[in-house]
């Protein structure tokens, strides 16, 4: 709870800053197609109070930090997917000039990919003020924060824990009582399961045109 309530997602609505990011911004950037609509959020630096005095994360360390899993907010790898957008909301002491070499050396070294049909995909917001923290809480105060919200095809990897956690449940018929005795249907969990399924497999396919692309490519 205390790392979402310190995001940076609705900063532009309170704070002025150098480049403000209307919400409407992200459903228009970050969203290709009706159902591949969830993002994969992450957010850096995540540091205690006792390491803050020996952590001096500098905008392109920031930037690079939200593209590893352990600064996920869902359990994926996002080196494992392509990347259809990125949104890069910056807090702080920030300045497009660091902002704009940090995404450019990540490019250099490919550290990421997208998909062929959106080769650049960066939005990026700054806002001036810093993140606010909870007094005596186990996230430090910093200069510098960074909220990434990105559309990646790795994040199925969530869907799919999450199917196979429901497989195991629902061979046993747990706690199905509970719902069919509050109105539901038992063909509901079976519908919702096959959705989750096929979005996995509308994840796939965007990542799959990609790479098919990329080999046509190769042949010539």
């Amino acid at each position: 709870n205390e790392i979402v309530s310190t995001e940076n997602i609705t900063t532009s609505l309170r704070f002025e800053g150098a480049l403000n990011v209307d919400l409407n911004e992200f459903q228009t950037n970050l969203v290709p197609y009706p159902r591949i609509q969830y993002p994969l959020v992450a957010y850096a630096p995540i540091i205690s109070p006792e390491k803050a005095m020996h952590e001096k994360l500098s905008v392109e360390e920031l930037t690079q930090a939200c593209f590893e899993p352990k600064n996920q907010m869902v359990k994926c790898n996002p080196h494992d997917g392509k990347y259809m957008a990125v949104c890069l909301l910056y807090r702080g002491d920030v300045v497009p000039k660091d902002v704009n070499s940090a995404i450019l050396k990540m490019k250099e070294k490919k550290q990421i990919q997208f998909v062929d049909w959106c080769p650049t995909g960066f939005k990026v917001g700054i806002n001036h003020q810093p993140a606010t923290t909870v007094p005596g809480g186990d996230l430090a105060p910093t200069r510098r924060s960074l909220c990434c919200l990105t559309n990646t095809t790795a994040i199925k990897d969530a869907w799919i824990g999450l199917d196979k956690k429901f497989d195991l449940m629902y061979s046993k018929r747990a706690f199905v009582h509970w719902y069919v005795g509050e109105g539901m249907e038992e063909g509901e969990f079976s519908e919702a399961r096959e959705d989750l399924e096929a979005l996995v497999k509308d994840y796939e396919e965007v990542g799959e045109s990609a790479l098919s692309d990329d080999d046509d490519d190769d042949e010539y």
